[in-house]
Parts: structure tokens; C-alpha cells; sequence
């Protein structure tokens, strides 16, 4: 009987695993939150992933459990692990993901580099960290946030007033310095159960309103020495919180060179999108042979760049698929991949990706490509 994987979330992330799990004759099935999400070709159930009973009857015929997103509850986790069901990320590497200062307070614990942080349960402490940093900082709620949601770049504690009122007793919100960076990179390595990981070449990304707009395999002018930190980061993460599948890590690049670890996702990730078509094994695929704990995949690049260009709100009247044969017609190289999303500002609903020997070319051609499907 074939291999069966259980992804609970029914977001983009779950629908581009559809394919290569049929490439590979895996049976998949997704826990979806609501009828009409993206990955509904492959939903065989609608529920509610905060409550354990749905999930156990949800995860009692397959092989694993694994993720669209890390907000499934701790308590759903660890129950799902008690029932004797494989989980892929676990419950102890998840916890760093759900919560900033948990993370935080681990990579410290690991000696691996990042920016100077603070866990603040009110005002006064958010000021004196502000004042000890230059008089801004970067204030985050340790849970929940993505995409820049949950962050705020804040000169007095004034500007968070409302998150510290809304803080349960005990709980402290997260604040950072503020980073003088010269570009943000990306890390991806997979790990498999039994140790073994792959890593991917680290890549540029481009934010546009805290969300990923672009991504550059490999970054420019990363050969060498920055390409082996980045990747020792990774590793180090990836086994000091034994991770499971997919591993992206976010990071600064300062003036000076120096690498700071900004965010992790333990799953497949925007920044790894290029993957789909610059890489011998994409992300998808490595997570489904990781959380199996099958052979890992090459994750050499197919040509000397490869470039994604994500479309991010999409056209103003009508669907994606009215833009779609232009798109297609004038750029043929250009692979599109959409995400079954109605188009709303600043949703993202579809990615392009390009792989070329040359860096301009494939620049201009994921823009040109992305840019048919937006007013």
C-alpha cells in the first residue's frame, strides 16, 4: 500500500505538495479549514485542526502528520504524538516556531548569531529598551504573526499600547533592535528523522510591505564564505531544534557581513518557491521525503539562477486565468503556478518563476510574466 501523508492545513503550501506526492505515488490527504481552500483537490476532510478529536480521526490512516502552517495547538500536537501518530515537525521544534521569545531564547542558548532582544512585559521596559537601542526598535507579539502581521517598528511603547493591554497575565511581548541591514537572505535545509539533511544555495529575498516579493537563487555575490555561514546556520538550527522536513531561515546580512537570524518556518516557504523549477528536487517534495524519512533530493540549481516573482493582489476585475494564455504567449519560459485564490490587495495568489544561465533575463522575465495578472 502506498505511503500516506496527512498535511492539516488547506493553504497554498498543501496544494503545490499535491503534485509531486502523485509523482512519487504518495497518497495524500489535507485537514482543510473551511470548503474552497486551495488545496481542495486534495481535501478529504473539513475541520476545525484546533480540536484533537478531529485531528486523531483525521490522522487515523495515514503515515504522517505534517503542516501547512505552524498554528496547530501544542496540546493537539503532543496529543496526536501520545496516540502513537509520527509527527513531522514534533511538537518541541514546533514550539519555536509558534512562539518568537521561546525562539529567541533558544538560538541564544545555541550561540548562533541574531539581533539583541528583550522580552517586555510593559511600557516602561519597551522605553528603556528603546532607549538603549537608538531610540526605535522592532516590538513583535510572540505568536500568530506572519507576513508582517505582528510587527511594528515603534520610537516609544505608545505605539504598541494596545497589544500591551491585551496581554494575559504573565505574557511579555518581544522587542528587537532594529537592524541596519543591507539585504534579507534565505536559508533552506530539509532533515530527515533519522539526521540526514540536504541544504539548499541561499537565496535574496525582496520584501514589499513585510511580505516576500521576490526570490534570487542563489543571492548575488553570496560564493564562498557567506554561503557556508548561511548554511552552517541552518544546519545548526535545523539539529539544535530537531527539525523535521522543511527549514527556512530568514536572516540580515549587515554592512559589515555579519549573518542575524530574523525568522524561522518549519515547513516549505515563499523563499523556497523557486524550487518548483530551478531546482532538481523542489521543496515539496523534499518536505514529503523528509517527514517519510525517505532518501533526500538533489537540491542543486538547473540553471546558474533561478528567480520567483510572487503576484500579489492580482487584477482588479476579473480572475487570474482571463490574464493566464497572454502570460503564457508572451513569456514561454516563464513557469506560473497559481493558488485557486480570488484576488484581493495584497493577498498572494499566484507565483512566477524563471530559471535562466543569465540573472537579468530571468529578472525581467518572472516581472514581465507577474506582471500581467495586476493592474
Amino acid at each position: 500500500m502506498a505511503l500516506q501523508v496527512g498535511i492539516v492545513g488547506g493553504g497554498q503550501l498543501a496544494r503545490m505538495m499535491i503534485a509531486p506526492a502523485v509523482e512519487l505515488g504518495i497518497g495524500i490527504r489535507v485537514l482543510a479549514e473551511q470548503s474552497g481552500m486551495s488545496a481542495q483537490l486534495a481535501a478529504s476532510q473539513v475541520g476545525d485542526y484546533h480540536d484533537l478529536d478531529t485531528v486523531l480521526a483525521f490522522a487515523k490512516d495515514v503515515d504522517v502528520i505534517t503542516f501547512d502552517h505552524e498554528h496547530v495547538p501544542q496540546d493537539v500536537l503532543r496529543g496526536l504524538v501520545a496516540a502513537g501518530v509520527a509527527v513531522h515537525p514534533g511538537p518541541d521544534a514546533l514550539t519555536f516556531a509558534q512562539d518568537k521569545l521561546r525562539m529567541r531564547a533558544r538560538l541564544a542558548e545555541l550561540g548562533l548569531p541574531q539581533p539583541e532582544w528583550a522580552a517586555v512585559a510593559d511600557a516602561a521596559a519597551l522605553d528603556a529598551f528603546i532607549s538603549d537601542h537608538g531610540g526605535r526598535a522592532v516590538v513583535k507579539t510572540p505568536r500568530g504573526g506572519y507576513d508582517g502581521k505582528g510587527v511594528r517598528v515603534v520610537a516609544a511603547a505608545a505605539e504598541a499600547a494596545e497589544w500591551f493591554d491585551g496581554l494575559g497575565e504573565g505574557e511579555e511581548l518581544l522587542a528587537e533592535e532594529l537592524v541596519a541591514f543591507d539585504r534579507e537572505l534565505a536559508q533552506q535545509i530539509a532533515r530527515r528523522p533519522s539526521g540526514d539533511f540536504v541544504i539548499y544555495p541561499v537565496v535574496e529575498t525582496v520584501q514589499q510591505d513585510g511580505v516576500c516579493a521576490e526570490a534570487i537563487a542563489p543571492a548575488p555575490h553570496s560564493a564562498g564564505r557567506l554561503a557556508d555561514v548561511a548554511a552552517e546556520i541552518g544546519e545548526a538550527i535545523a539539529t539544535g531544534l530537531d527539525v523535521t522536513g522543511m527549514l527556512a531561515v530568514e536572516l540580515f546580512q549587515t554592512g559589515d557581513g555579519r549573518l542575524l537570524v530574523n525568522e524561522l518556518a518549519m515547513r516549505p516557504h515563499n523563499s523556497g518557491h523557486w524550487t518548483q523549477d530551478g531546482a532538481i528536487t523542489s521543496q515539496f517534495e523534499q518536505h514529503l521525503r523528509a517527514v517519510l524519512d525517505l532518501p533526500l533530493g538533489d537540491t542543486a540549481l538547473r540553471a546558474r539562477h533561478a528567480v520567483m516573482v510572487n503576484i500579489l493582489g492580482g487584477p482588479r476585475e476579473g480572475a487570474l486565468a482571463d490574464r493566464m494564455p497572454d502570460a503564457l504567449a508572451a513569456h514561454p519560459a516563464a513557469k506560473i503556478h497559481t493558488y485557486g485564490k480570488d484576488p484581493r490587495p495584497g493577498r498572494k495568489v499566484g507565483h512566477v518563476n524563471v530559471a535562466d544561465d543569465d540573472l537579468d533575463t530571468a529578472v525581467y522575465e518572472a516581472r514581465a510574466a507577474a506582471a500581467f495578472f495586476l493592474d
